[in-house]
């Protein structure tokens, strides 16, 4: 099952499907959108796809048939990046699977269909027979993380990881990767910019060079060093922060504009940073994978 960090809560279009033993179907769906994601028809089958069944029942071996078709509407002004949340949970609410699908370009006013599908479930999972649009992050097209094997204008490729978590501390780590066809010269740390739901700056943060006191033995109080990376090479940075609460508003953070280097072409990550009410955030120097 995928983690995926929780963002600013968004109502969740659920989808009850038909009662059991009803033939499978699609059934039109008339729920509302989430933030511009609607799901309009889904499929599930009276029974399990039979073993070995394939091309022949429309099913894939071992798939269990269940989908849903869905559009994706951008309501805004420019091409937005949309990365959603599908959760495939029995009657009661119990997840059993989530996938998470990205439509990589929408234009302003433009509507664009996919299909998600639960694929095998789990060993001895129960039944599903809801669906819903879970979480929905849309970034500017021009700044989305580029899909795998991809190379954006730039020649760099910068993502972020699923982060991790332990003692209310959070790290999440960033990797650019040289793919272009020239060196590429990294000294310092990379440039951010916080922004909150809307995509605006968020105000009240601190942005430390290192640790900052929050802890030690992570590697963040290593120095900067001139990087000098060739075509096909790698360079990590990171973020660290502690979610703990006190006196104070609750930051959270759900975008995070990175660039490389002043200057550089921006590209929006989504790691969601629940700062708690600290107002700290540490970043770490771009650094050479450890060998």
């Amino acid at each position: 099952m995928i983690r995926i960090n929780a963002l600013p809560p968004v109502l969740a279009a659920l989808l009850v499907l038909t009662a059991c033993g009803a033939p499978a179907a699609k059934t039109p769906v008339t729920s509302p959108a989430v933030d511009g994601v609607r799901i309009t028809s889904v499929t599930i089958p009276s029974a399990p796809a039979a073993p070995g069944s394939g091309s022949g029942s429309g099913v894939p071996a071992g798939d269990s048939g269940i989908s849903a078709a869905y559009e994706v509407t951008n309501n805004g002004t420019s091409a937005l990046a949309y990365t959603i949340l599908f959760d495939f949970t029995t009657d009661g609410g119990q997840v059993m699977a989530n996938t998470q699908e990205t439509v990589r370009s929408v234009g302003p006013g433009a509507t664009v269909r996919g299909t998600v599908r639960l694929g095998a479930p789990s060993p001895g999972s129960s039944g599903v027979t809801r669906v819903k649009v879970t979480r929905v992050t849309k970034v500017p097209a021009a700044e989305a993380p580029p899909a795998s094997g991809e190379c954006p204008p730039s020649g760099i490729r910068i993502t972020a990881d699923d982060g991790d978590a332990a003692m209310g501390l959070r790290v999440v780590g960033l990797r650019l990767e040289n793919c272009g066809k020239r060196d590429y010269a990294l000294d310092g740390y990379p440039v951010l910019e916080l922004l909150d739901k809307d995509r605006s700056p968020v105000e009240g943060v601190r942005i430390v060079q290192g640790s900052g006191g929050i802890t030690t033995g992570t590697g963040f109080d290593e120095p900067a060093r001139p990087l000098v990376l060739k075509p096909g090479e790698s360079a990590l940075s990171g973020l660290m922060w502690r979610n703990t609460t006190g006196s104070g508003d609750v930051v959270d953070v759900p975008y995070v504009r990175v660039r490389a280097v002043r200057g550089a072409d921006p590209v929006t990550v989504t790691p969601h940073l629940d700062l708690g009410t600290t107002g700290l955030l540490a970043v770490r120097a771009w650094t050479r994978p450890s060998r």
